[in-house]
Parts: C-alpha cells; sequence; structure tokens
C-alpha cells in the first residue's frame, strides 16, 4: 500500500455507492430488456465494469484489499443500431509499427530524398540526403509522406519497420460530415453500434492457436500411446 496519494475513506465510500448504484440499474435494464443484444443491457454493463474497477483501484490503494470480482473484457461488437441502408462510410485504421532497424529506414528516405529532391550544387549534391540527416522522426516523415500506408504495410520490412497489432472498423453513417469537421480529432472513438464491420489483426490470435495445436498434439500424442498400449496387450498378453 502507498503512502502517496491515498484516497479518503469517503472517496472508496462513494466509489461503493457507484457500484451499488449501477449495479441497480443494470439489473433494471436486464429486466427491461427488449431482445438478446439490447443496447441499454450493454451500456449498463460498461457502465458496472467502470464503476467496479474504480471502486477495486480506491480500495487496494487505500486498504490494501482487492474485490472477488473479474469482469471479463468483451472484445466483440455490440448490436447494430446504425442505418438499415447507409449512405456513408467512415473507415477508421489503425497499424502499429517498431522501428526495428533505424539505419534500414534512414537509408531508403535518404534515397527517396534525394530522387524527389534532385541535386543541390551547395552541398556536394547530397541536397535530399542531407535534409534527412540522421533523424529518425524526419526519415519517418519522408517515407510516409512518399509511400501509400497500405504499400508501407506490405513492404514494410524494406523500411526497417516490424508490425505490431492492426486494426480495421467500418462505421455506418447517414451523410458524410461537413469539410474539415473532424479534422481536429479524427481518431476519436466511433459510435460502436453503428460499426458494421470490424478486421483485427495480431500475433496474440497466432498464440491462441499455437496453444490449441499443442493441446490437440498433447491429444494425439496421448491418443497414440493409448493405442500402443492395447496392441501390447494383444501381443503380450496372457497365453503368449
Amino acid at each position: 500500500m502507498s503512502d502517496a496519494a491515498q484516497p479518503s475513506a469517503a472517496e472508496v465510500r462513494a466509489a461503493a455507492e457507484a457500484v451499488k448504484a449501477a449495479l441497480d440499474r443494470h439489473l433494471d435494464a436486464v429486466e427491461r430488456r427488449s431482445g438478446e443484444d439490447d443496447p441499454a443491457v450493454y451500456a449498463a454493463f460498461n457502465e458496472l465494469a467502470a464503476a467496479a474497477e474504480v471502486y477495486d483501484e480506491l480500495l487496494y490503494d487505500a486498504y490494501d484489499e482487492v474485490t472477488p470480482f473479474e469482469i471479463p473484457g468483451d472484445d466483440t461488437l455490440p448490436a447494430y443500431t446504425g442505418p438499415e441502408e447507409p449512405s456513408a462510410l467512415s473507415v477508421l485504421i489503425r497499424r502499429d509499427y517498431a522501428v526495428a532497424e533505424p539505419q534500414r529506414l534512414l537509408s531508403q528516405a535518404r534515397r527517396v530524398a534525394e530522387l524527389d529532391g534532385g541535386t543541390d550544387s551547395d552541398n556536394g549534391g547530397a541536397g535530399g540526403a542531407a535534409a534527412v540527416g540522421d533523424s529518425v522522426q524526419t526519415a519517418i516523415g519522408v517515407l510516409f509522406g512518399e509511400y501509400e500506408p497500405d504499400e508501407i504495410a506490405s513492404r514494410h520490412k524494406e523500411f526497417g519497420l516490424e508490425e505490431g497489432d492492426s486494426t480495421l472498423w467500418v462505421a455506418a453513417g447517414d451523410e458524410l460530415a461537413e469539410p474539415g469537421e473532424w479534422l481536429a480529432a479524427p481518431f476519436d472513438q466511433p459510435d460502436p453500434h453503428q460499426v458494421v464491420c470490424r478486421f483485427d489483426v495480431s500475433t496474440v490470435f497466432d498464440e491462441e492457436l499455437d496453444d490449441e495445436d499443442d493441446e490437440d498434439d498433447e491429444d494425439d500424442v496421448a491418443d497414440e500411446v493409448e493405442e500402443a498400449d492395447e496392441e501390447d496387450l494383444e501381443v503380450l498378453g496372457p497365453g503368449n
């Protein structure tokens, strides 16, 4: 238990009351649900989960105690409540990369800068490359300014990048936003009830498949051992 910025007993009590109120709202939503994927139940669940998390953190900070509750995460989309015939779409894409080979990244950016910038007699013909210098930040700007995101995704190893997780969300709408309307905050979370589909890529899925394959392999080995034992019994059984 930390001595710094510990919550007061009143704060912990208020968080507990918030959990109780969220429980009541969740039960009320469940009792009034209009169907299997009622958005009111989904919203009440999220509110309860958030209140429980706050209470759990304050309880631990104040008293070094935890709750016995564990609310599972849910990465599935809620029921779609957007327009039946969308007339506009928003496509949100996020791709994460690690800069695995900075020198390769710099080399590619210098090559692009030389081709775009031509020669510069003032610096011995190294105009574009000199502009990149040894700045990885500048190199990233050069490469992403030159190539489309999809091309970088397909050629990331050439640029010294290593893929991380990626996701693509397609959200429906009734009409396009006004020009410039969302540019100040383009990546605010869309309404999950208007997301038509999403596509996620992560190595965590490969790990889960590997675990399943390992379990299958163990089962296969166990079956083979059991079959071998049965064969041994047939050959070496009584009377042989």
